[in-house]
């Protein structure tokens, strides 16, 4: 899942990235409130984590630019303020909870875990190719009728070729969206991290799953009973 931290303390914006990175959310910073808007309205986010206190717009302007533009993104909105008036402004405009300033990361990763559960009430919050199922709120993999242990980047990874099933998707769009950033273009890294993948979610003899489309990049399909275990070649 991607989160989208608006914040701009970078002390703050790092202990919550660094959190949350390792909690295996995919997290988006911005400094100011008007990059906040401009990122949530571009992008698809499954929550927002939102301070009060911005430069350029506040929390309140950015919350009700969104809400306007009717984006339902859930928010939770953070304030340095112990008052209730803010906390009764920001639910009065649309966030989904709010949490003061100063807290601790396990409260901040409970309550962002709740209002994604209630976001996700209308739909599943498990996603599968075959029997391979994806718990997107707990952050866990099953197949076989097991739980397959996944490091933070190949959940990431796996979540990321779930999402776009029976997509092709390129190595600058993985390296985009997983790692947000370009390696080098000798660099074998995403070729270690889909082999890796590939020993935890598949077995010899099965049909495959994810597979290597040669020169253009990698695609997750439902299994089909007669496929080889064969990566496709260009046509």
């Amino acid at each position: 899942m991607r989160i989208l931290v608006i914040e701009d303390e970078r002390k703050v914006a790092s202990f919550i990235k660094r959190g949350l990175e390792e909690e295996r959310y995919i997290v988006e910073l911005a400094a100011d409130g008007q990059m906040g808007i401009d990122m949530a309205l571009a992008n698809h986010f499954d929550a927002i984590v939102l301070d009060v206190m911005l430069p350029k717009k506040d929390g309140f302007a950015v919350l009700g630019e969104l809400r306007a533009a009717r984006n339902t993104t859930p928010i939770l909105m953070l304030t340095a303020r112990a008052g209730m008036e803010d906390r009764v402004t920001g639910l009065d405009l649309g966030a989904d909870d709010y949490l003061a300033k100063p807290f601790h990361f396990e409260e901040l990763a409970a309550r962002l875990r709740s209002i994604l559960r209630r976001s996700s009430v209308e739909k599943s919050t498990k996603i599968s190719v075959g029997d391979l199922i994806l718990d997107t709120v707990a952050h866990v993999a099953y197949r076989w009728e097991k739980e397959i242990e996944l490091t933070t980047k190949e959940y990431a990874l796996l979540e990321y070729l779930i999402r776009n099933k029976g997509r092709i998707v390129s190595r600058s769009m993985i390296t985009q969206h997983v790692w947000k950033h370009n390696f080098d273009t000798e660099s074998n890294i995403i070729d270690v991290y889909i082999k890796r993948l590939r020993a935890k979610i598949e077995k010899p003899g099965t049909p495959r799953i994810l597979n290597s489309i040669r020169g253009v990049g990698y695609r997750m399909k439902e299994p089909e009973p007669n496929d080889p275990q064969e990566d496709e070649m260009d046509e």
